[in-house]
C-alpha cells in the first residue's frame, strides 16, 4: 500500500469508527508528515481525497475538520429518482410532502421552463429525512400539459415511476448545474442546517424523448451529508 493510501485509509477508519467525530480537527500536515515519514504532497493528496468524498473540510488558517462519518454519494452521470436511491441510503429514510400547488408559469421561473407564459405548473416540495435529519429539500416544477394528474400521494412515492409506468412517457436527458448558495427561508424552515450558512443546489431541467421539457427541479442539500461523483473521460 502506498503512503498516500495508508494515510487516507487510516484517517478514514478513524472517522467512520467515530474516533474522530464530526467537528474534530484532523492532525496537521506537519504531524502527518512526521508520523508517516511522507512528503507534504502525499499528505495533501490523502486529505484532498477525504474532502472530495465529503468526510472532511479544510478551513483556511485553522486546519481540516471532520464533516461526517457517513457522507452519501450521489452520482451525476444519470437521471435517478430519490426513490431509486433509497436502498443505498439505509433503513431510516423518509419523504414528507410539504407543498403541492398549481399556478400559472410567470416571472423568474420562465427562465428555467421552456413553456409558454401562463402555462399551468405544479410545484411540489418534498423534505427528505435520512437518519433522523432533514437533509434534502426537493422543489419540483412540472408542466401540467405534459405531466397531468400529479397529487400528494404520487409525490409521496415516486413521480418518475408515475411518469414512466402510468403515463408511459420516456425520460431522456437532463441539463444540470450545481452551486453553493446562501440558505433561503425555505431551507431554514425545512432543513436541519445548524450553523451552515449555505446549501448545495443541484438544478435540473429534464426532458422527454421528443425533446420537450417537462420538469425544472432544485434539489437543495445540506453541506455535511453528501458528496457528488462523476466519471470523466478524455
Amino acid at each position: 500500500m502506498t503512503k498516500y493510501n495508508q494515510i487516507y485509509t487510516d484517517l478514514l477508519a478513524s472517522i467512520t469508527a467515530e474516533r474522530l467525530q464530526r467537528g474534530a480537527r484532523l492532525p496537521s500536515e506537519a504531524e502527518l508528515m512526521a508520523a508517516y515519514d511522507a512528503s507534504r504532497g502525499t499528505v495533501r493528496k490523502a486529505i484532498e481525497q477525504l474532502q472530495e468524498r465529503g468526510f472532511a473540510q479544510k478551513v483556511h488558517g485553522k486546519g481540516t475538520f471532520v464533516l461526517s462519518s457517513s457522507p452519501i454519494e450521489f452520482q451525476l452521470g444519470g437521471i435517478v429518482s430519490f426513490q431509486e436511491t433509497w436502498p443505498r441510503l439505509g433503513n431510516d429514510v423518509s419523504t414528507h410532502v410539504v407543498e403541492c400547488v398549481q399556478f400559472p408559469l410567470e416571472g423568474a421561473l420562465c427562465e428555467h421552463i421552456d413553456a409558454p407564459p401562463g402555462s399551468s405548473i405544479t410545484r411540489i416540495k418534498r423534505v427528505r429525512r435520512i437518519d433522523g435529519k432533514r437533509v434534502i429539500l426537493d422543489i419540483n416544477h412540472f408542466v401540467n400539459a405534459l405531466i397531468p394528474g400529479l397529487n400528494e400521494d404520487i409525490a409521496q412515492h415516486s413521480i418518475y415511476a408515475y411518469i414512466e409506468q402510468t403515463l408511459n412517457l420516456y425520460i431522456s436527458y437532463a441539463q444540470r448545474t450545481i452551486e453553493a448558495v446562501p440558505r433561503s427561508k425555505d431551507d431554514q424552515q425545512h432543513l436541519d442546517l445548524g450553523d451552515q450558512s449555505h446549501v448545495i443546489v443541484v438544478s435540473n431541467q429534464t426532458f422527454l424523448q421528443d425533446g420537450r421539457q417537462f420538469e425544472y427541479t432544485e434539489s437543495r442539500h445540506t453541506l455535511d451529508k453528501f458528496y457528488f461523483s462523476d466519471v470523466a473521460r478524455r
